[in-house]
């Protein structure tokens, strides 16, 4: 090794991981990085290795392997491994640890996004009809309906705004 190159820091090294992970999309919205979906929840240095903490958005998520195995590809591709993915289910996955950023990265991809603090409290009943209005991501009228409960994916509702007549997902908060 090279005198003059002193090896980074854990906490550099933790930066270099965060920043590798912003690269790692989602395969069922690859408008949004894992980080924006807010599922990396922790990346630990153990030693020479890089431990990363995911937490899926739901127990069955189907790309949930997937995205191990990018998260995995990602930083060894950045010089960081070895790399070890652990996940973490509790507490469960809500739709409040998407970014801000996410949510605008939602609605520019043209599904409208979940309202912060959506998800239903231990104090409130969950509803089974949702009676919010939902905002297209196109024009950004409230005047939608939904068609299906279920859209591309589990996780997303199909709508349709009645305003530009246009359909659109809207990401489900849980």
């Amino acid at each position: 090794m090279n005198p003059a190159v002193q090896p980074d820091t854990d906490d550099e090294r933790r930066q270099r991981a965060w920043s590798a992970l912003h690269g790692v999309l989602d395969p069922e919205v690859p408008a949004l990085s894992v980080c924006d979906l807010g599922i990396v929840r922790d990346v630990q240095v153990q030693g020479n290795a890089l431990q990363v903490v995911l937490t899926p958005t739901y127990s069955g998520c189907p790309a949930t392997e997937a995205i191990e195995a990018s998260v995995v590809e990602a930083l060894e591709l950045a010089g960081l491994g070895p790399v070890t993915v652990s996940l973490r289910r509790a507490p469960a996955w809500t739709t409040d640890w998407i970014s801000d950023e996410g949510r605008r990265k939602l609605r520019d991809y043209g599904i409208a996004p979940p309202a912060h603090g959506a998800t239903a409290s231990a104090a409130q009943p969950i509803r089974i009809v949702r009676r919010e209005a939902i905002e297209c991501p196109r024009c950004g009228s409230a005047q939608t309906e939904r068609l299906s409960a279920f859209g591309s994916t589990a996780c997303k509702a199909l709508y349709r705004c009645i305003t530009c007549r246009e359909p659109f997902e809207h990401f489900k908060p849980i």
